[in-house]
């Protein structure tokens, strides 16, 4: 199961980040781990500068924009 650690101060961005990747993954039978990281130490230390951005098992892999869904099922793997 991946992890999915969307990094932001929850805003509707953030908000609408997370429901898009649980859905999508949900849409291919896929199970994952949405977690919503608000600490802003925490984001910092993936050195983050714009949000909504997003980890993937711990690996920076977006930021600064909501996520399109062939760049989320790329993530899921499909």
């Amino acid at each position: 199961m991946k992890t999915f650690e969307v990094l932001g101060t929850g805003c509707k961005k953030c908000v609408k980040t997370a429901e898009s990747i649980e859905r999508l993954a949900k849409e291919l039978g896929q199970t994952v781990n949405v977690e919503k990281v608000t600490d802003p130490a925490r984001i910092m230390e993936y050195q983050v500068m714009a949000t909504p951005a997003v980890a993937v098992d711990g690996k920076l892999v977006h930021s600064g924009s909501i996520p399109g869904r062939d760049e989320i099922a790329g993530w899921l793997g499909s």
